[in-house]
């Protein structure tokens, strides 16, 4: 298509969400690429070690899912929380909890960091949807058991992912924080790598 023949929409700016998808592409095929390089599905205590990485990055986040402003900008935010879920799945593989550790978010995280990392969680929702099926056919577990946090939302997970982008594209933010927002969300990606090299590699 020539310059002279492209219409509004192929010229029209990419929304936040879509943003984020491009800036973090490359962060995000590295991490898919390695959590399967460490076999996750070669057996159940390979699947715990997953769930124990799972475990630390939503551990991280979890006070994001409780905070005020975060849920008037974002409906229903405190029931997408996975953290008690992924605790649950451990305790039925007979794992124990990861020790306490500090986290890789800071406490006092602004809007825009804690935007990003959000986007980074909820986004592996639609991944999630494809471990759960493998979780299911080769190891043989499911929602009542081992890989409750991986089910899809009642709703669907496409859906689920679309309302959550929706309300993010919404949010009014300056540009300063749409570039901090950015940093954030590659830095949840660079987290959750981290403890995948412990725990997985």
């Amino acid at each position: 298509m020539t310059a002279a023949t492209k219409t509004p929409a192929d010229t029209a700016p990419l929304s936040r969400s879509q943003r984020l998808k491009d800036v973090t592409r490359d962060v995000h095929d590295v991490l898919d690429k390695s959590i399967m390089a460490g076999n996750i599905f070669a057996g159940r205590e390979q699947f715990a070690r997953f769930l124990r990485m799972q475990y630390r990055f939503h551990r991280d986040i979890e006070a994001l899912y409780g905070n005020t402003a975060l849920c008037a900008l974002l409906p229903n935010l405190q029931e997408r929380r996975r953290l008690e879920r992924i605790a649950s799945d451990l305790s039925d593989l007979g794992t124990p909890l990861p020790a306490p550790a500090e986290g890789a978010l800071r406490e006092q995280a602004s809007l825009a960091e804690a935007l990003g990392w959000l986007y980074v969680a909820e986004g592996s929702n639609l991944g999630g949807t494809i471990l759960y099926k493998f979780a299911s056919e080769r190891l043989g577990l499911g929602q009542s058991f081992g890989a409750s946090h991986l089910a899809a939302h009642p709703d669907g997970a496409a859906r689920h992912w679309r309302e959550f982008t929706t309300a993010l594209d919404s949010v009014q933010l300056t540009p300063e924080q749409d570039d901090e927002m950015l940093l954030a969300a590659l830095a949840a990606f660079r987290a959750a790598q981290h403890y995948v090299h412990e725990e997985i590699q």
